[in-house]
């Protein structure tokens, strides 16, 4: 049974997504602020964390941050804005989905089994695969899933950490935006949507360049992305 932490103010709206999470048998832990959650440990103890933007004590974007900085646990976020540069931010910050209320409970209950399938997928697919690559000076770990540069780790997210699988196992090969999407993201690749464009520019950021003039993520405008990969060395299988 997979375990979940339920953070919104509104008890009432709460109480409902808990329940029909319940009902399809996962185990929901409630918290009506951040100060609760602060009193409770994180790591290997939730598989997936939701939280509404808007809490009493804390700002919903430092509280965000703040559980990024501590832990790479999938987030949902929940927010009463449809405000796309919110979603941007957020996205930008380390979420894994963004929804606006109000959202149906069924279509919650489908986006949180959507990240927790590929949460294990992707551990299947890293213990099957276990080995470790560098490519000029970034460091790939698929057992532990760790991305370091220069040593040191770069804290990528679920998300940043599949699309950047994604890529390498791809080999210099344009992985499509569609691809991406339904792989990385879970989901169809929707008109306008550019979910993809703000995690690949966060991946690109903390990879940094190989140098002045050459980009790790190359984009092939309308297609999709490539890994640049000059000098790569394959250190362990």
């Amino acid at each position: 049974m997979n375990s979940l932490l339920l953070v919104d103010s509104d008890k009432e709206a709460s109480r409902a997504y808990a329940t029909a999470l319940r009902e399809e048998r996962f185990s929901c832990t409630e918290c009506n602020s951040a100060a609760e959650v602060a009193a409770l440990e994180l790591t290997g103890a939730y598989d997936l964390l939701i939280m509404e933007m808007n809490l009493p004590d804390m700002n919903g974007f430092d509280f965000l941050a703040s559980l990024r900085s501590q832990s790479q646990i999938p987030i949902v976020v929940l927010s009463s804005r449809p405000d796309s540069i919110d979603k941007i931010v957020a996205l930008e910050m380390g979420a894994d989905d963004y929804l606006c209320k109000p959202i149906l409970e069924r279509e919650l209950i489908a986006r949180v089994r959507s990240i927790l399938r590929r949460s294990r997928t992707n551990y299947v697919g890293s213990v099957s695969r276990s080995r470790t690559y560098m490519f000029d000076g970034v460091e790939i770990d698929t057992s532990a899933r760790l991305v370091r540069r220069n040593g040191v780790s770069l804290g990528l997210t679920q998300v940043e950490y599949a699309i950047l699988e994604m890529l390498i196992d791809a080999a210099g090969q344009t992985v499509p935006r569609e691809l991406i999407s339904l792989k990385a993201l879970g989901k169809e690749l929707a008109p306008y949507d550019r979910s993809i464009d703000v995690h690949i520019s966060k991946l690109r950021k903390k990879l940094g360049d190989v140098s002045d003039r050459m980009e790790r993520i190359v984009t092939v405008r309308g297609i999709g992305y490539f890994y640049s990969m000059p000098s790569e060395e394959k250190k362990a299988e």
